[in-house]
């Protein structure tokens, strides 16, 4: 079978490469405790207490300003949040961002969901409306979304329609990702980090000056783990880590202020898949399991033996960018060029009903490779009267698809006699048959596969303005607007199954006459069982759209006094159409969202507080929804999931507060309240869900605490705690079906969430060093996250994921 692998170096040639760059590279990395001037301490003036609480420089408006000064609801992470908390990307640290869900267990094919909204379609077809930015460029849903943090400054989460601002759509928010750039100081530092479950973690930084007007930079890291599961049958470790990446970028300042910057990134991630626990008690072999489950007689996913058999199992991933960026300054403004070009290939291939039996095998496949191009042009600039930004982009994505189903024919077999299409099986019952008279032929055991193949062609164009004017001294209004037009070119192809084993074996039935004796055509073998569409399975079948849309927005924003500022927004967004890459033939209307805003950001200097609210209502048309369709058992059709179009609506609440008590005690705390329902969706089963919660659960928060012991041997220790809340989800008519809210398991199912980090670093600005230990999950708690019953009805199992336990470990930074 052929798949494809990504390039694996050696234990020994990684070791070397990394011992190499430790050496070269070797000091600090910014976190909690790295240097005296991050840790709290009386400020000297009020604009420095601001910025230590998170008044900090972002680009939200594509101008430069301060965070406070952004009329927008967002969040800032800091590269020092990032170290405290040892995260490695950015769903490490979700649960620290109320309204913010990022789901890392599939690296490859990530989720995305700000303020409930999210798609878990994992089609090429469409776009998520979670737009994934780095450093301007738009980094698509899957294979590029989700990457490490590598030299990372901040990252920028912005909640609520951005499509004016960014050169792609985000109809529910960005995400944009601000990574570190050239400087013209000598820089040379690494860390090291060594925890429990074989954690190794190292990361470093050349920045070097070339010369009067050039500088080079150079990020590696390298995140290496043996894992914290065990299968049961193997040995074979999951959940353990094995990516590295690095990025180059050479600046060059050119005549005439002008600003060049040329960087390539490459990632590449090889590791087990998402492992799957059979929750379903099992007879003995050859007996089936129910396929009416018996949700009492479950076993808890947290201590149930791991059983994972998939044949060439892994996730891998090679990604590269590269990327230029020219900046020229004119008379009347700034010009910015942005060029980009991305590629990646993907593979991911896991069990659907973790056990170790044949009879009950099922498998899938997600295969992916995309060529992406992006170009924009921008010009910025400001007058007395107002601040204005204009611009223009250019997209296209050459995406192609594989999603596969593996099966063997003895679980066919299992599928057949659960269907009710054949009691008993077909190849179990022929292979005895044979046996019995004479021929030594098996039909058993047998790999089967089949395919949909997908390409996705997708183009966007569109032209931008944002102009912030100057009403009087303390009253601004915005006003934006862009112009899109998006094409896709999409086609369906779904060949015969491959079964090479099978077919060799038929070969020789069909030789002797015994097919023509048993009245059995060959072609009742040869057909496929899942993707079944006839015109499809000769040649692809493809159709194309395009959608043209005006998305403007709205924003007052007034200023009570110089720190303090009053705003309220709507704006429109807009996400294009696309298709379903399962289903030939089906097309999606385009998403749009209303969204209405108004809230505060505020700065009391005399108590060093930081305070920031905001509460909003929108209305979201046509949100694809992934959920599983249930076949009721035994009516010839297998279960799938489906993608189901929706309409919601939702009011919440967000607030944000950092304040720094003493010189030596610095506090914050986030939360989001949200009433998230369907305003308009119908299930495939005919429930009408209108007006029920969508699941979203009401509440999520956060509340932290850092603390400065300062002369311990000639140093500060800096102590971190961190705790995160989730409530637990709302149910509705269709929760039992989706796997959530399932009251007879015997383990808790569908809860709410906390979680607690802790932190304690030693730093001196008189040394080059610092040291620091971590714990991630302070109380060891793990929880259940919810039930995959795709095979429940076909084949009597049902399985689960759990969330990770207890991780800690030290950490070392040097400077040179």
């Amino acid at each position: 079978m052929k798949t494809f692998q990504t390039t694996r170096l050696t234990n020994h040639v990684r070791l070397a490469l990394f011992a190499g760059a430790t050496a070269l590279l070797a000091g600090p990395v910014a976190f909690a405790a790295a240097d005296a001037q991050d840790a709290p301490a009386a400020p000297a003036k009020t604009d420095d207490a601001a910025m230590q609480l998170g008044n900090v420089t972002v680009t939200a408006q594509s101008r430069t300003q301060q965070v406070q000064e952004v009329p927008i609801a967002m969040q800032v992470i800091t590269s020092t949040q990032i170290d405290t908390l040892a995260a490695t990307d950015l769903s490490k640290m979700d649960k620290y961002v109320p309204g913010l869900s990022v789901s890392g267990d599939q690296p490859t094919q990530p989720y995305f969901s700000l303020r409930g909204i999210g798609t878990g379609d994992f089609g090429i077809g469409t776009d998520a409306p979670v737009g994934v930015y780095e450093n301007g460029i738009y980094q698509g849903k899957t294979g590029g979304a989700l990457l490490m943090f590598n030299d990372i400054d901040h990252v920028e989460v912005l909640k609520g329609p951005q499509g004016t601002l960014f050169g792609r759509n985000s109809a529910a928010g960005a995400i944009s990702v601000a990574t570190n750039a050239p400087s013209d100081q000598f820089e040379a530092n690494a860390r090291l980090r060594l925890g429990n479950y074989g954690m190794r973690y190292g990361d470093g930084v050349l920045n070097a000056p070339l010369g009067e007007s050039l500088a080079f930079r150079l990020s590696f890291v390298d995140n290496q783990s043996d894992g914290w599961l065990r299968d049961a049958a193997t040995g074979q470790h999951f959940y353990k880590n094995d990516d590295w990446g690095t990025r180059m970028q050479l600046r060059w300042n050119g005549p005439a202020d002008t600003s060049v910057n040329l960087a390539w990134e490459h990632e590449r991630l090889d590791q087990p898949p998402r492992p799957t626990i059979d929750v379903t008690p099992l007879p003995a072999y050859p007996e089936l399991p129910s396929i009416e489950p018996d949700y009492a007689s479950f076993m808890d996913p947290r201590h149930a033996p791991l059983y994972n058999e998939v044949t060439d199992a892994g996730e891998s991933r090679t990604y590269d960018s590269f990327a230029l960026r020219i900046e020229h300054p004119l008379p009347f403004g700034d010009f910015t060029s942005l060029t980009s070009f991305q590629r990646f290939h993907t593979y991911n291939r896991e069990a659907q009903e973790g056990t170790d039996r044949i009879d009950l095998y099922f498998d899938d496949v997600n295969i992916e490779r995309h060529k992406t191009w992006s170009q924009e042009f921008k010009l910025a600039g400001k007058t007395d009267l107002a601040d204005w930004v204009a611009g223009a982009s250019w997209y296209r994505d050459d995406g192609h698809q594989t999603s596969q189903i593996n099966f063997f024919t003895d679980s066919i077999d299992t599928l057949l006699n659960n269907l009710g299409i054949a009691p008993g099986g077909l190849y179990g019952p022929l292979t005895q048959g044979l046996q019995a008279a004479g021929f030594q032929y098996s039909l058993l055991g047998d790999p089967w596969q089949e395919n949909m193949i997908n390409r996705n062609v997708a183009k966007a164009s569109a032209v931008y303005g944002d102009v912030i004017w100057h009403l009087n001294d303390r009253l601004n209004l915005t006003t934006g607007v862009r112009f899109t037009r998006d094409e896709r070119d999409f086609s369906w192809y779904t060949p015969l199954r491959v079964a090479k084993e099978l077919d060799a074996t038929l070969a020789g039935l069909q030789s002797l006459g015994l097919l023509d004796a048993l009245g059995v055509p060959i072609e009742t073998f040869q057909q496929n069982i899942y993707f079944t569409t006839p015109q499809t399975q000769s040649q692809p079948v493809g159709l194309d759209r395009s959608w043209n849309n005006t998305s403007p927005r709205l924003v007052l924003d007034y200023k009570l006094t110089p720190d303090v500022m009053l705003y309220a927004s709507a704006a429109k967004g807009y996400q294009a159409g696309g298709f379903n890459a399962l289903e030939v033939g089906t097309v999606y209307k385009p998403q749009t969202v209303q969204n209405y805003e108004a809230g505060i950001k505020s700065w009391f200097a005399d108590y060093r507080l930081l305070f920031n609210a905001s509460v909003y209502y929108y209305k979201y048309s046509n949100l694809p929804n992934l959920v599983l369709v249930s076949n009721g058992g035994g009516n010839g059709d297998l279960p799938q999931y489906q993608i189901l179009p929706s309409d919601q609506e939702a009011k919440g609440l967000e607030f944000e507060a950092r304040w720094q008590a003493t010189d030596n005690l610095r506090l914050n705390a986030a939360a989001a309240w949200i009433d998230q329902t369907y305003s308009n969706y119908v299930t495939s089963a005919g429930t009408n869900l209108d007006g029920q919660a969508t699941g979203l659960p009401y509440l999520s928060a956060t509340l932290g605490a850092d603390y400065v012991v300062h002369d311990v041997a000639g140093g500060s220790l800096d102590f971190t705690l961190q705790g995160a809340y989730t409530g637990k989800p709302r149910c509705n008519a269709d929760s039992e079906l989706q796997g959530t809210c399932i009251l007879a398991t015997p383990f808790k199912l569908g809860g709410s969430q906390t979680r607690v980090d802790f932190r304690v670093g030693w730093s001196s600005p008189g040394v080059p060093w610092s040291v620091a230990l971590f714990v991630n999950n302070v109380f060891d708690v793990q929880y259940v996250g919810g039930l995959n019953q795709i095979v429940t009805n076909v084949l009597g199992v049902t399985s689960a994921g759990i969330t990770a336990p207890r991780t800690w470990g030290v950490e070392g930074n040097y400077r040179f």
